[in-house]
């Protein structure tokens, strides 16, 4: 699988993760120990890598949680060990509605991520390569089980707020679940309490674009001259159509075509499929879009409307009106389920799925009025 318009200064040759020996940047280091999976396997010597801003007072812990391509940089710039600004620079933050003068924020990369944590590209205790195509499966609840053993390590017994968007609020939710008396205060994003039949569809699309390229051996490409970095730029772009709105995307491009005979939107989802491979990983795509499928809160707990009704935690649902990825009927089922939920909030943004990293304001007004006293 080849990319006509991707050049080889355009994109790495075999993966955009963060290797130890890079620049470590802002993040922190937690070793959390083996992890025993739901599957039975047990992941040997798991860290995760993190952020953290403010100061810990023992009650005043916030838990923020990624999204699928996400990772630990909340807060902060482009720099040496950062190829992306901080996605919620506007949200977190002095005096912001994530407030580091009062709360300790702390971002962790997630299980099977690319930024730090454990993941494919990580090197594997048993001999030193990396895990490559044998790294295990993992579900959205062995990643909150990591989070629950960063946390013990942390000396976090109970989260002033955990808070979450799309992939980041499926774990957000699962937390609030399994341990309720360890979450306080809820804020789930654009999330659900199950992946729909659309969500893996289009999951399974993306996993497709990437295994089938050439370049992906099975997994084990590190050590090849090049790997699916095509494949990932597809992928990319399979999600990002389903990211934003059909009338933003109109709006903006039409059915313009520029000076090279290409129609703009083309270009423009190129341009988001570079973006990500520069920073991002194949495997590590597989494994987090595969555990997004796996998510069902109601799986053997009685179905959805049991599980939900285990949350203590004071809590804010918020849809994206135009969010066509996790449409808004799955927030009002969380709000009508989850008894510490005062009804639903309604973001509205012409920009889709994407919205809730977008919409500063509106999202940041519901935060902070949750993290109020």
């Amino acid at each position: 699988m080849t990319s006509p318009h991707l050049t080889d200064q355009d994109l790495p040759s075999v993966t955009g993760a963060w290797r130890e020996g890079d620049p470590v940047g802002s993040r922190q280091f937690a070793d959390v120990g083996d992890l025993t999976l739901e599957s039975g396997a047990v992941l040997p010597d798991v860290r995760l890598a993190y952020e953290s801003w403010g100061t810990f007072t023992g009650d005043n812990a916030v838990l923020v949680l990624h999204a699928l391509t996400g990772d630990s940089h909340v807060v902060g710039p482009v720099g040496d060990g950062h190829a992306s600004p901080g996605w919620w620079d506007t949200l977190v933050g002095p005096g912001r509605p994530i407030d580091t003068d009062r709360y300790y924020v702390v971002a962790a990369n997630i299980l099977g991520g690319c930024q730090g944590s454990t993941g494919p590209a990580s090197s594997s205790p048993a001999d030193g390569e990396p895990w490559g195509g044998s790294f295990p499966d993992l579900t959205v609840r062995d990643q909150v089980a990591a989070e629950v053993a960063f946390a013990d390590r942390l000396g976090i017994d109970r989260w002033y707020a955990v808070i979450g968007g799309s992939a980041g609020g499926m774990r957000a939710l699962e937390w609030a679940v399994t341990h309720p008396d360890r979450v306080e205060r809820l804020f789930l994003l654009a999330t659900s309490a199950q992946a729909s039949a659309e969500q893996i569809a289009l999951s399974s699309t993306q996993q497709a674009a990437i295994t089938t390229d050439a370049h992906f051996h099975d997994g084990d490409y590190y050590g090849a001259p090049l790997g699916p970095t095509a494949g990932l730029d597809v992928a990319r772009r399979i999600a990002h159509v389903a990211y934003r709105s059909e009338a933003e995307l109109q709006e903006r491009f039409g059915r313009t075509v520029q000076d090279d005979g290409r129609f703009a939107v083309a270009s423009y989802l190129e341009h988001h499929g570079v973006k990500l491979v520069r920073r991002f990983d194949a495997n590590s795509y597989l494994v987090l879009t595969r555990a997004m499928d796996s998510h069902d809160v109601g799986r053997d707990r009685g179905g959805v409307a049991a599980a939900l009704a285990r949350i203590t935690a004071r809590t804010v649902v918020a849809g994206i009106d135009t969010d066509r990825l996790y449409p808004i009927h799955q927030q009002q089922e969380l709000a009508d389920l989850i008894p510490g939920a005062d009804g639903l909030d309604v973001v509205t943004s012409l920009h889709g799925h994407d919205g809730f990293l977008v919409e500063f304001d509106q999202v940041g007004a519901l935060a902070a009025a949750l993290l109020a006293d």
